[in-house]
């Protein structure tokens, strides 16, 4: 059974970090193409940031470029997300994802950051 299990968000200030985590189970991260998404509040669901299975590329959206780092964990097969200088737009749910053929999507956490 495979299982993503993302943790880590929270409410904070303009300008400040934080850290999201994407704890996955029932299939190996290395495999697989992962990344975060994110779903503003009214709006629809983007990509933010990749990984690729194939040569470990990494991709950003251009509204986190600079600011946001995702890693990968193989020793604890976890995905990561590091958010730092947070703005109010960045405010909404945020998805981990793997695929490989198939779409596997964690259930969402929340982040919010106050003007």
């Amino acid at each position: 059974d495979v299982q993503l299990q993302a943790s880590g968000g929270g409410l904070v200030q303009t300008g400040e970090s934080l850290k999201l985590s994407c704890a996955v189970s029932g299939i190996t991260l290395e495999d697989y193409a992962i990344g975060w998404f994110r779903r503003p509040p009214g709006d629809e669901r983007e990509g933010i940031s990749s990984i690729m299975n194939i040569d470990s590329t990494t991709y950003y959206s251009d509204s986190v470029k600079g600011r946001f780092t995702i890693s990968r964990d193989s020793a604890k097969n976890t995905l990561n997300l590091q958010m730092n200088n947070l703005k109010p737009e960045d405010t909404a749910v945020y998805y981990c994802h793997a695929s490989l053929g198939y779409d596997y999507w964690g259930q969402g956490t929340l982040v919010t950051v106050s003007s």
